[in-house]
């Protein structure tokens, strides 16, 4: 038989699904594996969202909708941008997709030619390479500074004059950190500069503890240059939905609306409708869970401490970036294995040495976890 295709044999598999279905493999034999590996609010979609949904369904909202949208919600995301994120937005501008991983997708393939290379900051979330290399480009690393999080001058050694987009990801999957102004507009100065597109996944923008979230599309000109990355996942405990959107100029909402047009479609029409609600609704619900997630960041990272583990700044998202001696693969599978907490290795987003702890669970949950890695370090 023929061989199938050597760019996605390329590819690897997603190491935080890997981890996820060796925990569910464990827990169907009967064990009771504590899953930390996995970004997934562990809250209920907030009823006046899935009332919202239910009410569409009985309406009779179950066939196609336009492909980028039904009009409702692209009005409530332009006007959420307008009202919070402080660049300018118009319904044209945006698109809904499948989830915000799959407008991650629909950026790479509607911005990058086959060879054009992608700036990609480490430690960098399992999906962006791959999604740059099934679209042709290739993939340029470089790793933030492993102190404090952010940028400096030494970004600029890594610009060609094939660089073409430069993904940024704040709140940080899988780090917790946030991007603070002079990072992010090192970022604007060398979009500007170089004439190089931007895409700015903010999915965790609403989960931020003590610290400032800043659109790079609001600085300088470049909401004329950043595709914003955003959905509902994480903020409305919404995962399963699979509902999130690109805000972009109108020539890349073009280009992302063929890729959609020709791959899935469209968006779930009456799932659209509770990201209406979502939007337009008091926000109460996501204040609730940030809190709650803030109470959760709190014990763990006192607790990681109190451990002898020093822990990345956690000011954002729901992740402990835990910093451990020795090999990072070999101790999370020590941990799964013996101490039955599933957790995920630095070296799925690049950061090698490193482990990476969602506290998306409950409290009594991560008591029990923190416990349990106590005991088999022998603390």
């Amino acid at each position: 038989m023929k061989s199938l295709s050597a760019k996605i044999a390329a590819v690897a598999p997603s190491a935080t699904i890997a981890i996820s279905d060796k925990a569910k493999k464990m827990e169907r034999e009967g064990i009771d594996v504590i899953s930390m590996s996995i970004g997934e609010p562990d809250f209920d979609t907030p009823k006046h969202i899935t009332d919202a949904c239910i009410d569409a369904l009985k309406r009779g909202e179950t066939h196609y909708a336009p492909s980028n949208g039904i009009p409702e919600l692209l009005g409530a995301i332009s006007e959420k941008i307008n009202r919070e994120n402080g660049f300018t937005c118009t319904p044209q501008q945006v698109i809904v997709a499948c989830g915000a991983k799959d407008a991650i997708y629909e950026t790479t393939e509607a911005v990058l030619n086959p060879g054009d290379e992608t700036l990609l900051l480490t430690p960098a979330w399992v999906s962006y390479e791959p999604c740059v290399q099934i679209a042709g480009g290739k993939v340029v690393k470089h790793a933030v500074n492993q102190k404090s999080f952010q940028l400096d001058d030494s970004i600029l050694e890594r610009v060609t004059p094939k660089t073409k987009m430069i993904i940024v990801n704040t709140p940080s999957n899988p780090s917790g950190a946030v991007l603070n102004k002079n990072s992010l507009k090192l970022v604007a100065d060398l979009c500007q500069d170089r004439d190089i597109y931007a895409m700015s996944d903010e999915i965790y923008e609403k989960l931020v503890y003590g610290k400032e979230h800043i659109s790079l599309a609001s600085l300088g000109d470049m909401a004329q240059r950043t595709i914003t990355i955003n959905g509902f996942s994480k903020s409305y405990a919404m995962t399963g939905w699979r509902l999130g959107y690109a805000v972009a100029p109108v020539e890349i909402i073009k280009a992302m609306s063929k890729v959609q047009q020709h791959s899935v479609s469209q968006a779930t029409t009456f799932a659209m409708f509770g990201g209406v609600a979502a939007l337009r609704s008091d926000q109460q619900c996501v204040e609730d869970m940030r809190n709650e997630f803030d109470r959760r960041r709190k014990y763990v990272i006192a607790e990681l401490k109190n451990m002898g583990y020093a822990t990345a700044p956690a000011d954002g998202a729901f992740y402990a970036f835990v910093k451990v001696a020795g090999d990072d693969t070999e101790i999370a599978t020590r941990w799964l294995e013996n101490a039955h907490v599933a957790v995920t290795p630095g070296s799925a987003f690049d950061a090698p040495g490193w482990l990476r702890l969602s506290y998306a669970t409950s409290m009594e949950r991560l008591k029990e976890a923190m416990l349990r890695i106590r005991r088999l370090d022998g603390n």
